[in-house]
């Protein structure tokens, strides 16, 4: 538990000016303890069946469907469901940008700060395999957890990018139906979660990360289609990287409007912005952030969170707005808007094969032995040297920029053999495979295998496609009905193939 007497107090005096009346009880607040969530990976199993299988007590979120509270003592990420991608765990407040994006099948969806992945797996989870989620994060570090969790959740149709934004303008230039800015901040919000970001905070952070999300904001703005949508989102408190941040692009964007939800309280007497940002129309949209989203944790259960809703009119619908009203100035740098791809590199990244087998080959000698037929039909094929990736439809050329994953990773060839990945495995059933075991989650096996031990398992153990089906060779592990790697099953025994960076320690 932590108590508002070791919150900054410079921190303290500007909420205790900013809310008036309230402040007591926000105060307050912070002598209740933190709570913690997990989000159900509908990619996997639904929210009903988990309900079933899970071994704690769950409360629904109220924002979010497949959300919910778990008892401190639950421990869930201790929990073989866990390695099988059944759940994220997800602060319950860091759930409602998603929901507020509303992502549907078959659209094109951008998470431009994504790191560590929360968000960008609830994404994927909504659009149920079909349309695209390119997800991207500027710190090359932070983009390896970005990997491994988009890979952990199964997730197929990602394309995983480490870039600075700006680069990014030209490939997708109105090409997104939704965006998520979940801007870096100053992180006030998250003081009862992470104690020591409440000791390391200075009030100088909230003008440095001010002048990142403004612009953060504009360059997201410019990859949005006419008629989608944008949600800005935050974990701080700070009006000047909240208010002020969607009041300054509003009047730099007119473009661009507030889509009002049902969770509101954004704060329209706050949104005097900088005036080095914007010009006078500032005040006159000011308004409309009253129409964005506050979560308090003196009136939820969550965390400190902020979002805007923001939609991009059609042109048509602009058009007529910009008829109606003064001729506008001419852009302050002087840039014109590209059309739609112009100016992006074409061409993909091709095999560099040397002598021997072709590893395409390698990869459909591996489909017809080990699975019941290849998942990545539909799915352009692309090589990587000798790694092999299906890349989701619609895709625009991607020369130069930073690629970490241009879709889902299938595995590599060697040697005349193909090496299957775990993201392979990950996004797999148990039915896919031409030979797999599934293990109770209680059964002790299940550990040792996720420690990376051998384990030996008797043949009628094995489940096969079909009575033709050989028993040697790779094999789908699951707990529970649900994958979570690959074996290799010779003579009574499972080599294990679990990744060493993946084990259970």
């Amino acid at each position: 538990m932590m108590t508002g007497r070791i919150l900054p107090a410079d921190f303290l005096q500007s909420m205790e000016r900013l809310l008036g009346e309230d402040y007591p009880a926000f105060y307050n607040s912070y002598e209740q303890p933190r709570l913690y969530g997990l989000r159900v990976n509908t990619l996997k199993v639904s929210a009903e069946a988990y309900r079933e299988l899970a071994e704690w007590p769950l409360t629904s979120v109220p924002w979010a469907s497949t959300g919910f509270y778990v008892p401190e003592t639950a421990r869930p990420g201790k929990h073989p469901h866990y390695h099988a991608g059944l759940y994220y765990i997800q602060e319950p407040s860091a759930m409602a940008p998603v929901e507020l994006l509303d992502p549907q099948p078959g659209e094109r969806v951008l998470d431009l700060c994504a790191a560590p992945g929360g968000k960008t797996t609830q994404i994927a989870a909504k659009l149920q395999g079909q349309g695209l989620v390119v997800t991207n994060d500027v710190h090359p570090d932070r983009v390896k957890a970005l990997v491994k969790n988009t890979e952990l959740n199964g997730v197929r149709n990602a394309v995983v990018l480490n870039e600075d934004p700006e680069k990014l303008l030209q490939a997708f230039d109105r090409y997104f139906d939704k965006i998520l800015v979940d801007a870096p901040c100053s992180g006030e919000g998250m003081f009862r979660k992470e104690e020591d970001m409440a000791k390391a905070w200075e009030p100088s952070w909230t003008a440095k990360y001010a002048g990142m999300q403004h612009t953060l904001l504009a360059q997201a703005g410019r990859m949005l289609r006419p008629g989608g949508r944008l949600v800005y989102s935050t974990c701080t408190f700070s009006p000047e990287e909240n208010e002020q941040i969607i009041a300054a692009f509003l009047a730099e964007h007119r473009e661009f409007e507030v889509e009002r939800v049902p969770l509101t309280g954004g704060r329209a007497g706050w949104a005097a912005g900088r005036p080095d940002w914007v010009g006078p129309e500032e005040s006159v949209r000011a308004g409309e952030v009253a129409g964005t989203v506050r979560l308090w944790p003196h009136l939820i259960c969550g965390e400190g969170h902020y979002a805007a809703v923001l939609r991009r009119r059609e042109d048509s619908a602009l058009a007529q707005l910009q008829a109606a009203a003064a001729p506008e100035p001419a852009p302050r740098h002087g840039r014109t808007p590209r059309r739609a791809g112009a100016g992006a590199p074409q061409g993909r990244a091709q095999a560099a094969r040397g002598a021997g087998e072709d590893p395409r080959e390698a990869l459909a000698r591996f489909a017809a032995e080990c699975l019941t037929a290849p998942p990545w039909e539909g799915a352009e094929l692309v090589w990587r040297s000798e790694h092999a990736y299906a890349v989701p439809q619609g895709l625009p050329p991607l020369d130069g920029i930073r690629v970490i994953r241009p879709g889902w990773y299938l595995g590599g060839a060697a040697k005349q053999r193909f090496a299957p990945s775990q993201a392979l495995a990950l996004a797999l059933r148990p039915e896919d495979a031409q030979r797999s075991v599934s293990f109770r989650a209680d059964d002790p096996r299940t550990v040792r295998y996720l420690k990376g031990e051998t384990i030996e398992l008797a043949p009628e153990e094995l489940s096969l496609a079909d009575a033709k089906t050989s028993r040697k060779g790779y094999c789908l592990i699951a707990v529970d009905g649900y994958s979570v790697g690959w074996a290799k099953w010779q003579d009574g025994m499972l080599k294990n193939e679990y990744p060493a960076g993946w084990r259970w320690t």
